[in-house]
C-alpha cells in the first residue's frame, strides 16, 4: 500500500480544478493544468499563483518545471480515447493506455 503524502502548506480551499472534467489536475500559477497542460478557461482569482502566509523555506522548495519554446508542447498529439490522459509516441500509439491513433 502506497502512504499519501499531503502537503501541509497545501491551501486546499484555494484550488482551482482543470476545466477538463476527466482531468485530475489543478491550475498552477501560470494558468495552466499542472497535470495535463491545458489553459484554464475561467476567470483566475488575481491572487492566484501568490505566495501565501506560510510559504515553503527556500531549500524545501521545488523547482517548478516551465513549459518553453523547446518542449515542443504545441506539437503533441493527444490519445484519440478522450477518457485518456496520454500522448501519442514515435510509434504511433498512445503512451498511456496503447491505444493506435487510429
Amino acid at each position: 500500500m502506497t502512504e499519501i503524502i499531503f502537503d501541509e502548506n497545501e491551501n486546499w480551499e484555494k484550488r482551482i480544478l482543470c476545466s477538463d472534467e476527466s482531468c485530475i489536475g489543478t491550475i498552477g500559477p501560470d494558468g495552466r493544468c499542472k497535470e495535463c497542460g491545458k489553459v484554464y478557461e475561467g476567470k483566475l482569482p488575481e491572487d492566484h499563483g501568490t505566495v501565501s502566509s506560510n510559504p515553503i523555506a527556500p531549500a524545501e522548495q521545488k523547482p517548478e518545471k516551465t513549459v518553453s519554446e523547446d518542449d515542443d508542447w504545441e506539437k503533441r498529439v493527444l490519445c484519440s480515447d478522450e477518457a485518456c490522459i496520454g500522448v501519442i509516441g514515435p510509434d504511433g500509439k498512445c503512451k498511456e493506455c496503447g491505444k493506435p491513433l487510429k
